[in-house]
């Protein structure tokens, strides 16, 4: 079932807009609409999923959150613990940057630093569980998450007038496509074909897709921070079982010139997570994957999901266009 408000509780996100895009349309070839997850309250898709886990572990009477995240999910979990007066710690991993802590630490979380990626801060935050008492807010591997994102979906079908032929979201730890994936189910849409897009260098599920199991990549080196868990959900990979998932994967400097490119077209900054979906039509990878027969064509419409912009500042984007030797 989709995440509901319990007795008089209301979500804490909200209904994002759907908007067509001229500029990614004509990128990609066909009809895209953009479901624009970047204006939720904490900036990401994070706050349906995990919003509606922190609701359910309140109404039990716990008394403090953690939640190891390399931002977004962070955020998610302190705007819930501030609307329902429960601490939180948020355990980050040093790859995340000043700017992010400060909005944990102003958004009321305390925040601890630990180890050099996700994987290293999700250890500590389980210790914290272990020796504290304090319920973990996992930021994807979680049945509530997924039920939470599925919201998504339903908001899709109120919205569009006939089935989208494709949705391209990014997939990090997998938590938002096993909620899409449910949210398919739900509105009777499981036909619809999910391209999940990652980067090199933290392509945890395209490595499982490819190897017919999970997969532990040795380190996280892309710039894609918010795609960096080691290890893919095991739902993710039952997923790609149930519907059609097709995995794909972009270079770094690709999903970076999708940043830039999306500013220009929409007037929105996002991080680079979200510019490896994006990457994805701007490349020309739809039109590929259509003369390859694995999507069909002509294509009606595609969704993308604007999964988030709240990790990022325009400094951010001049620093990785540097890193990367991008003009």
């Amino acid at each position: 079932m989709a995440a509901q408000p319990s007795r008089g509780q209301k979500p804490f996100h909200i209904v994002s807009p759907v908007l067509e895009s001229l500029p990614l349309s004509r990128a990609a070839g066909t009809k895209v609409y953009m479901k624009l997850e970047n204006v939720q309250p904490t900036g990401s898709f994070k706050i349906r999923g995990i919003g509606h886990l922190c609701q359910e572990a309140a109404k039990k009477g716990c008394s403090h959150f953690v939640c190891s995240s390399g931002g977004s999910a962070g955020l998610a979990a302190a705007y819930a613990g501030q609307k329902l007066g429960v601490p939180v710690t948020v355990v980050v991993p040093s790859s995340t940057g000043p700017d992010a802590v400060r909005r944990l630490q102003e958004m009321g979380a305390e925040v601890e630093v630990s180890g050099q990626v996700w994987d290293d801060a999700n250890r500590r935050a389980l210790e914290l569980v272990e020796t504290k008492g304090w319920v973990s807010i996992h930021p994807f591997d979680h049945p509530l998450v997924w039920q939470g994102h599925a919201s998504l979906v339903q908001e899709l079908k109120d919205s569009l007038d006939t089935k989208p032929d494709a949705i391209v979201l990014a997939v990090g730890g997998g938590g938002l496509l096993a909620g899409v994936v449910a949210g398919l189910r739900q509105v009777g849409w499981q036909d619809t074909p999910i391209i999940a897009v990652e980067t090199w260098g933290a392509h945890s599920f395209h490595a499982a897709l490819e190897a017919g199991r999970l997969i532990t990549l040795p380190d996280i080196t892309s710039v894609a921070k918010c795609l960096g868990a080691k290890t893919v959900a095991a739902r993710a990979l039952e997923c790609a079982r149930e519907c059609q998932v097709i995995s794909q994967v972009v270079e770094d400097a690709d999903a970076v010139r999708a940043v830039e490119q999306f500013l220009e077209d929409e007037r929105m900054l996002v991080q680079p997570a979200c510019g490896a979906a994006l990457a994805l039509l701007y490349t020309g990878r739809l039109q590929r994957l259509q003369r390859e027969g694995r999507l069909r064509a002509p294509l009606g419409s595609v969704v993308v999901v604007v999964c988030g912009g709240g990790s990022i500042r325009p400094a951010q984007l001049r620093a990785l266009k540097d890193q990367l030797g991008l003009e």
